[in-house]
């Protein structure tokens, strides 16, 4: 799997603390190393649905994938927490 700065990717997992579910989409911002050298970290920017940043979070590099082209982008509203 190869992730580029900029790419949107999709997570693979639930982040429950801010809110987000597996099949969200993100933009990737950075990449930064794990203090104690296991996987590198993701830093990811999500928007809402009309583009406005929402938040800014950092994900294992495992907990997200590229977007592929046989699937659709939904909407839903997101949970307050």
């Amino acid at each position: 799997m190869t992730l580029n700065l900029y790419d949107r990717v999709a997570l693979k997992v639930a982040v429950p603390e801010h809110g987000l579910r597996g099949g969200d989409v993100a933009t990737l911002i950075d990449f930064v190393p794990h203090p104690t050298g296991g996987v590198r970290g993701c830093v990811l920017e999500i928007f809402n649905a009309i583009g406005e940043s929402m938040k800014v979070v950092t994900v294992a590099e495992t907990a997200v994938e590229p977007l592929r082209a046989d699937e659709i982008l939904a909407v839903r509203t997101i949970a307050v927490a």
